[in-house]
């Protein structure tokens, strides 16, 4: 799966930022994923949820928001965009 400078292996899991591997858990990479396949899309708290950690996750958790905390770190933070109320979208460069 490959988007901009970014790619995931989704058979061996790895994933790669340009030319350096980029170490990422289980939950970043299903995250990640996430928002590789939905480039540019807003993608709902709940969506996300359903998504990486199933349906019988508590929406009320703020374990999305953490995560993507994880991934801006990791991944720089310009490439999620918060969209106020609603959730979050991926904007590959």
């Amino acid at each position: 799966l490959n988007v901009g400078d970014l790619a995931l292996d989704l058979r061996t899991r790895w994933a790669r930022l340009g030319e350096e591997t980029v170490e990422l858990s289980a939950r970043e990479f299903e995250l990640l994923r996430a928002f590789l396949e939905h480039p540019n899309q807003v993608l709902s708290r709940e969506q996300l949820l359903a998504l990486v950690w199933g349906y019988d996750y508590d929406p009320g958790s703020n374990v999305v928001d953490v995560y993507v905390g994880y991934l801006r770190r990791k991944l720089g933070g310009e490439r999620f965009q918060t969209v106020r109320g609603v959730g979050y979208r991926y904007r590959p460069r």
